[in-house]
């Protein structure tokens, strides 16, 4: 998945920026999550606008720590 489309699809489902959306909401299979996350939340640029945590629900391995949801600034729109 693209930037854009994560972001387009967390506003599905948060209902907003800043929010919580469960990772597991994003339709991808634990191990492209892991992957897609990771890589977005490795790039200075955009992981400042992602953050990461552990609350309840399916957790996945980001970076090496257990993370259950995720929410987004409304700011990422100045690199979409």
């Amino acid at each position: 998945m693209t930037l854009r489309e994560i972001v387009e699809k967390y506003l599905a489902i948060a209902g907003g920026y800043a929010f919580l959306a469960p990772l597991a909401g994003f339709g991808l299979s634990k191990s492209a999550a892991e992957s897609v996350f990771s890589a977005f939340d490795e790039d200075y640029h955009i992981s400042r606008f992602l953050h990461f945590s552990q609350v309840s629900g399916s957790a996945y391995n980001i970076n090496g720590f257990e993370q259950t949801h995720i929410s987004i600034d409304a700011d990422i729109q100045s690199i979409l």
